[in-house]
């Protein structure tokens, strides 16, 4: 929805429909509240509503949500069949299957069907379900990934060691016994390499959803029976009349190949679909095999998973930290590289922040775990990888529509293939009629269409999650492929977020730059404001000593005053030292030059006289300026929007090559800007961490979030960039759109080789091998092309 009208359209689409009450549409919100009769109108009814105004919906009820691991799904014809039957069911009100995770997310009333009916449903499909609580997605999946290469490297080696002696006997001149030989060796293909194709089908048609089984049970199953079929009648024909040789042609040695082919090729896509699934276990290797809790004053060496909230634990130098806490006491600097994707290590003091799994390479620290199990934020990201992939982008969907006719559709034009050729040359129609027939059956593949988007997400995430970016949406690639405008917010973003003392300007003769900053620092040393402690910092950082003070007093918002050394010293803003009767003398002009630069400037004051002036800015993260010249090198033109003063804002987006600045902006007012340029025609990212953030990256066509901010800016956003580095959001941009690239890619060579490949079987330019090795090469490209991903440089 874009405006009011559209909401008012979807209204009156839903208000239409046979059974409903009521409608609201909440444009803000992006919701619809629907009071309607179940028994004439169903929740799924109403989503088909909203689609055929043209715009998508989905039930967002109080139902539950379960992720369920399948095993036994071999195409994508097998997750559209459950995904349908799902979608269908009473009590189910959304359902997503990932054939390349093996997995089902499904939206559910509890009121309506239990967790144990819906696992019962899918048994009852031909396959195995079982809940993801019960033992981790990624673990069940890799189990279950390494049995099937063990199964189908045993079945290919089985059906080589038989087609073998099959092809050189089918290619000798014909000796008495010859094709019941064919026939020996033929058959336990047929029935031991063939009986997962051949049971998977069956139990496909069972439930009137055939799948890619299907065709090649077909196709080597009418091969092996027709020639089965030639042998006995030839053998019956050589009893009654004796001395005959001549007899048709037998196929033994095409059905057993395409079974060895497809099963090597099968075999090959499960490899490397492994492959594309390890993302997830290296993350998890990451984590801290074991800690060292301090129990009673002692070490005690313990697994790390035993750690609990409130536990203090030592971490050596060199060690991993075993689980997300705050430094109690020590120093070091401790290498978060594998969750932020930043390079430098961090130094850490009591107080800081630490990340589990992260390396202390300096120091000892004295940590106590604040998280721990589900809670951190290695496991988190793990969670919200397994959601991600799970997840399927718009551009998938019209390969899940094709996928879905597509098996039915080659088994018509199979069955006009073989009438065609029939009729054009009924005398050889064994030759001709038979074996085309089977090429088109055999060169379909739908496998390589359902693998197109699901394994370059895998692949792309896991990339991501190394570097630190979150894809919280998979549909946000599709969004990061079209942008053309990033809007940054300021404070935070693309500065640190803290003032810093960038200018120390003594006014009296013989005052060193070193006392000028000493004697504010003592002044401003007991304040809480932001500008005293960052001139506070600096005194410390410069290691000056304090000096002594007496008769503080905080002056809110405008400065302090304080005795030190038994001389008065006030440090403040313009308007207290104006309100003091301090005059600016001469010196007004170099306090405007140090503003206009961006600049917030305090005045010290010693006795009544106006003695220095300190500068200070909250600076641009280090980067920054090349991110922003990158971006643009993309293609992409930034914009600044803050709620900062104009002056500083210009004079940040001047040090940072940034154009457009909309300055002193409210929250809800960042909406409409991101609103306006949404209108004008651009595709906007937004790039924030505050909670006055979270309204924009909503409103924007691309959400990224600084994990580093609040929890509600990242929860509104659709990438989360863990580490607060503004090179995250160039690299989040460069992953999205070569994630995107490849699936495009995937999805072109899938419906090309669809498109080319069955009309060449159908006018008979292909023989059935051939088009079972190049159905195998297909699928095992697609993944191919989705592992390249890894080589991509971030």
């Amino acid at each position: 929805m874009h405006c009011a009208n559209c909401a008012q359209t979807i209204q009156r689409a839903l208000a239409r429909r046979a059974g409903v009450t009521s409608a609201s549409v909440n444009f803000a919100a992006g919701t619809a509240r629907v009071e309607h009769d179940p028994e004439r109108v169903s929740a799924q009814d109403l989503v088909h509503a909203v689609a055929e105004a043209g715009y998508t919906a989905r039930v967002a009820s109080s139902g539950r949500h379960v992720r369920l691991l399948i095993s036994g799904m071999h195409c994508a014809a097998c997750a559209g069949g459950i995904e349908g039957t799902l979608r269908s069911t009473p009590g189910v009100l959304d359902a997503s299957v990932n054939f390349a995770a093996q997995s089902a997310e499904v939206e559910y009333d509890p009121a309506e069907i239990s967790e144990e009916r819906l696992q019962a449903l899918i048994r009852e499909m031909g396959y195995e379900a079982h809940l993801a609580s019960a033992e981790s997605a990624h673990a069940h999946h890799e189990r279950l990934t390494a049995g099937q290469i063990r199964y189908q490297r045993n079945m290919f080696l089985l059906g080589l060691v038989l087609s073998a002696p099959l092809m050189v006997l089918s290619m000798l001149p014909a000796f008495p016994g010859r094709d019941w030989l064919l026939l020996a060796l033929a058959t336990p293909v047929q029935f031991v390499v063939g009986w997962q194709y051949l049971r998977n089908s069956l139990a496909s048609l069972r439930r009137l959803s055939p799948n890619m089984d299907v065709l090649i049970a077909l196709g080597s199953l009418t091969a092996y029976l027709y020639s089965a079929a030639v042998t006995v009648q030839a053998a019956g024909a050589a009893h009654v009349a004796p001395g005959a040789t001549h007899s048709p042609h037998v196929y033994f040695e095409t059905s057993a190949m395409i079974l060895t082919l497809i099963t090597l090729g099968r075999w090959m896509e499960f490899r490397a679909r492994g492959a594309a699934s390890r993302a997830l276990r290296g993350l998890l290797e990451l984590a801290a095999p074991q800690a060292r809790v301090l129990r009673e004053g002692k070490e005690t060496v313990t697994r790390a998973d035993e750690v609990q909230v409130g536990d203090l634990f030592v971490v050596r130098p060199g060690e991993k930290i075993a689980t997300d806490g705050i430094v109690e006491a020590g120093e070091g600097a401790v290498d978060e590289s594998m969750i932020t994707g930043e390079s430098l290590p961090r130094y850490k003091r009591p107080g800081d922040e630490v990340i589990g799994a992260t390396l202390n390479k300096q120091g000892a620290l004295t940590v106590r775990a604040t998280r721990v199990g589900r809670e951190t934020v290695l496991q988190q990201i793990v969670e919200l990888m397994e959601q991600t992939q799970g997840q399927r982008p718009p551009i998938q969907r019209l390969a899940d529509r094709v996928a879905a006719y597509f098996v039915p559709a080659i088994i018509v034009l199979a069955c006009l293939t073989f009438l065609g050729w029939f009729l054009a040359d009924p005398a050889h129609w064994s030759s001709r009629a038979l074996v085309n027939a089977v090429a088109v059956l055999v060169i379909a593949c739908p496998c390589a269409l359902g693998l197109a988007t699901p394994t370059a997400v895998m692949v792309g995430s896991g990339l991501g999650a190394r570097h630190g970016i979150l894809l919280r949406e998979a549909a946000a690639l599709e969004r990061a492929g079209a942008l053309t405008v990033v809007v940054w917010d300021k404070t935070g973003t693309l500065t640190v977020g803290r003032p810093q003392v960038t200018e120390i300007v003594p006014l009296e003769a013989g005052l060193s730059r070193e006392e000028l900053l000493r004697l504010a620092a003592s002044a401003e040393a007991a304040s809480e404001h932001p500008l005293a402690q960052a001139i506070a910092a600096a005194a410390a950082a410069s290691d000056l000593d304090l000096l002594p003070v007496e008769g503080f007093s905080a002056l809110v918002g405008r400065g302090v005053t304080a005795k030190v050394q038994g001389q008065t010293i006030l440090v403040g803003s313009r308007g207290l030292l104006e309100e003091r009767g301090i005059s600016l003398r001469g010196d007004a002009g170099r306090w405007d030059q140090l503003q206009a630069a961006g600049n917030t400037v305090s005045g010290v004051a010693r006795e009544g006289r106006l003695i220095g002036l300190i500068a200070l800015a909250d600076q641009p993260k280090p980067g920054a300026r090349e991110v922003i010249a990158a971006l643009r090198a993309q293609g992409l033109r930034s914009v600044l929007l803050t709620g900062d003063n104009r002056r500083t804002a210009e004079a940040l987006a001047e040090r940072l090559g940034i154009p457009e600045v909309h300055a002193e902006v409210l929250p809800e007012a960042k909406v409409e800007v991101i609103r306006g340029l949404q209108q004008q025609g651009e595709v906007v990212a937004m790039v924030g961490d505050g909670i006055n953030d979270a309204p924009a990256l909503a409103q924007a066509d691309l959400g990224i979030a600084l994990g580093t901010g609040t929890d509600i800016a990242v929860e509104a956003g659709k990438i989360t960039l863990v580490s607060g580095d503004p090179h995250g959001v160039l690299r989040a941009v460069v992953l999205s759109r070569r994630m995107l690239v490849h699936i495009k890619q995937n999805l072109f060579w899938a419906f090309f080789y669809n498109i080319a490949a069955v009309p060449l079987a159908a006018l008979g330019f292909l023989n059935p091998m051939i088009a079972a090795a190049a159905m195998a090469a297909s699928s095992v490209t697609v993944v191919g092309n989705s592992l390249r991903l890894n080589r991509l440089r971030l």
